[in-house]
């Protein structure tokens, strides 16, 4: 025990104390990395587990979502399919009834067709009668007129032909003296020409003979001084030409000499103007491309530059788009679902209104169009540039609410009729009362009554109403017989000419 304190009581040096630290660090770093290995494949193992129970629950919220939805299209299509059984069942009907009116159509133009046919075979018929009537009548006339035209042709043939034979015997008299002046004619002038030629001909022999003699003494005279020249020439040139002959020589040689020399001159200069001109081309060249390679360059910096810029424009527009894309597609589903809610609406209310629709509705729901086919036509054929370029695309928008359009327009026109029936039938009944009014006030006896103008009281043979003509005066009848006296037949204001026989206040109407 003692050995051992000793030992551990021996101080370390620092290497051993460095030594020491860097294996604590190293243990310590393994077991940081082992914890941090344990708690990354505990998180995996949970990651993994989440993501099992999330895809399990996502499956199982598909199915019940699933069968929601199969629920809601079934439902739709239930109601599709009611709404499609009930429209089948008005165009079957329409169908119906279009072709009953077809049918009868085509039988009553089939009997129109018929009775237009035996009309027309019979006027055939009269004017087929009526031609051979006149062609009988044309045929007299031709044959009269062929008749008189053939005698009238043979006489005037006959004269023709006479005429003509006249005329040729003379004409052949008239050739054959003709014929005969021009052969004595043609003699007489044949033998003058041959005189003539022979004359001539002596002429130009005697002329060429005495030409001949001559040129042959001139020629030679000529050949004959020729020759002595000739001779004279060739004595005094023998030595300057064989002096001649050798200078020849010797000039052929130097200008063969200096014809060489004067080509190989030219080439080197041909060469080195080919090497100037090559040097001032290169250069030349190298200049432009240089002068090239540069613009290129700062082009290629400018565009460089208008590009970033373009590119930082367009992200700052594409975040605007992007930002107006959001906020109008919003606006757009908002606005998409109002609709959807308002046919809905429509689709209800129009099954609703379905149920009040007469017969002739239903077998007819659009009225065809009241406009001439001139008028249908000057529509069709109307250009939309006269409007404006807005009101027209919102025209051919909405081009396809026609039908509605149409039966809302009947429905207002139904609306307008009621009411204009319902004020003339307030209008008859404001008179009708007025009328009755007047009949009860006319059978009546009361304080009002007799203090208004009324026809139909009468006392003593006198009403009280003004006397416009004066009536022939009648005996006054004892004041003790006075009495109030009422017509028994009041007659109607509207057919005042007959008496009224029945107690009813509405028998005026009859």
């Amino acid at each position: 025990m003692s050995k051992k304190g000793k030992k551990a009581k021996v101080p370390l040096s620092d290497e051993e104390q460095l030594l020491l630290f860097q294996q604590k660090l190293l243990a310590e770093e393994e077991m940081a990395k082992k914890k941090e290995r344990l708690l990354n494949q505990f998180l995996k193992d949970k990651l993994a587990k989440e993501e099992h129970n999330s895809a399990l629950n996502l499956n199982k919220i598909n199915t019940q979502w699933r069968t929601v939805l199969r629920e809601v299209k079934t439902r739709e299509l239930h109601k599709d399919i009611e709404i499609l059984s009930q429209t089948f069942e008005r165009v079957v009907d329409c169908k119906d009834s279009v072709i009953k009116s077809l049918a009868k159509d085509l039988s009553e133009a089939e009997e129109q067709h018929a009775h237009a046919l035996r009309s027309h075979l019979h006027s055939i018929d009269q004017l087929l009668a009526l031609q051979r009537c006149r062609l009988n009548l044309l045929e007299e006339n031709y044959n009269l007129e062929l008749e008189a035209l053939t005698k009238e042709f043979d006489t005037e043939r006959k004269t023709i032909i006479d005429q003509h034979e006249k005329e040729i015997h003379y004409l052949q008299d008239v050739f054959m003296a003709m014929e005969q002046n021009y052969i004595d004619s043609e003699y007489e002038s044949k033998l003058e020409f041959q005189s003539m030629w022979d004359d001539l001909k002596n002429k130009n022999l005697e002329e060429k003979h005495f030409l001949r003699l001559q040129l042959e003494n001139i020629v030679e005279d000529l050949w004959r001084r020729f020759q002595d020249a000739l001779k004279n020439y060739t004595d005094a040139t023998e030595d300057r030409k064989i002096a001649f002959e050798t200078l020849k020589v010797k000039d052929e040689k130097s200008s063969r000499e200096i014809e060489a020399q004067m080509k190989k001159i030219q080439k080197l200069q041909d060469s080195i103007i080919i090497f100037k001109g090559k040097i001032l081309v290169h250069s030349r060249e190298s200049e432009e491309q240089n002068q090239d390679i540069r613009e290129d360059k700062e082009l290629v910096l400018v565009q460089l530059r208008k590009l970033k810029a373009q590119r930082t424009q367009a992200r700052g527009i594409a975040q605007e788009n992007l930002v107006k894309l959001t906020l109008e597609s919003s606006a757009t589903l908002k606005a998409l679902r109002e609709i959807v809610d308002k046919g809905e609406k429509i689709l209800k209310l129009a099954e609703i209104c379905r149920k009040f629709e007469t017969e002739e509705e239903k077998v007819l729901p659009f009225y065809s169009s009241v406009l001439t086919p001139k008028e249908q036509e000057e529509i069709e054929t109307m250009d939309l540039e006269e409007f404006n370029e807005e009101l027209g695309k919102v025209i051919m928008d909405y081009k396809g609410m026609e039908n509605f359009w149409k039966r809302y327009n009947k429905v207002k026109l139904e609306q307008l009729s009621l009411r204009h029936r319902r004020a003339q039938l307030l209008e008859i009944n404001e008179k009708l009362r007025e009328m009755l009014r007047q009949y009860l006030d006319g059978i009546s006896v009361s304080d009002e009554v007799l203090s208004q103008l009324n026809p139909l009281f009468i006392v003593n043979h006198r009403s009280n109403l003004p006397q416009l003509l004066p009536m022939p005066t009648a005996q006054p009848e004892p004041p003790a017989r006075k009495s109030l006296r009422l017509h028994p037949e009041p007659p109607c204001p509207e057919t005042r000419a007959y008496p009224v026989r029945s107690q009813s206040p509405f028998s005026c109407l009859l």
